[in-house]
């Protein structure tokens, strides 16, 4: 007779843990973890044929099921299913990684001198705010020493 409560001898058995330390089953004893973990990548007939399976399934813990078997999230099911509802086969492709391609070099010249175009307007506009304020200033000196030079 086993020591271990009914309710949780079936959760070891599913989820594969025991009493006794043993490695997983397919899982060789001296494997080693790769350098760097590959991206999986899921072509857009793969993720729609999920979708349509899970859109299939009726009973209680069956996409949870179909989830587990194919090794996928959730949150995969999720997405996918938002990127059908945006188009289809076109929503579900993957987008590129990665840097962007260039734009032409005339684009790239024209953004740099719209830039530049921008920037000195803005030091024009600074140089004439200068400009009146010592205008001003100008003024009230003049006023100043005009009133200074007045005889009594």
């Amino acid at each position: 007779m086993k020591d271990t409560a009914p309710e949780t001898e079936g959760a070891r058995r599913a989820t594969g843990v025991s009493g006794e330390a043993r490695p997983a089953a397919g899982v060789p004893r001296d494997a080693e973890v790769p350098e760097k973990a590959q991206r999986r990548r899921f072509t857009a007939e793969y993720k729609l044929g999920i979708v349509e399976a899970a859109e299939a399934c009726h009973g209680a813990g069956e996409v949870g099921a179909l989830l587990r078997r194919e090794g996928l999230y959730s949150s995969h099911l999720s997405t996918w299913r938002q990127q059908q509802r945006v188009g289809a086969l076109n929503g579900l492709s993957p987008r590129t990684r990665g840097r962007k391609l260039r734009r032409d070099p005339q684009a790239e010249r024209i953004t740099q001198l719209e830039r530049e175009v921008g920037r000195l307007r803005e030091e024009l506009r600074k140089a004439h705010v200068i400009i009146d304020v010592q205008k001003k200033v100008a003024r009230l000196l003049d006023g100043a020493a005009a009133e200074n030079e007045e005889p009594n």
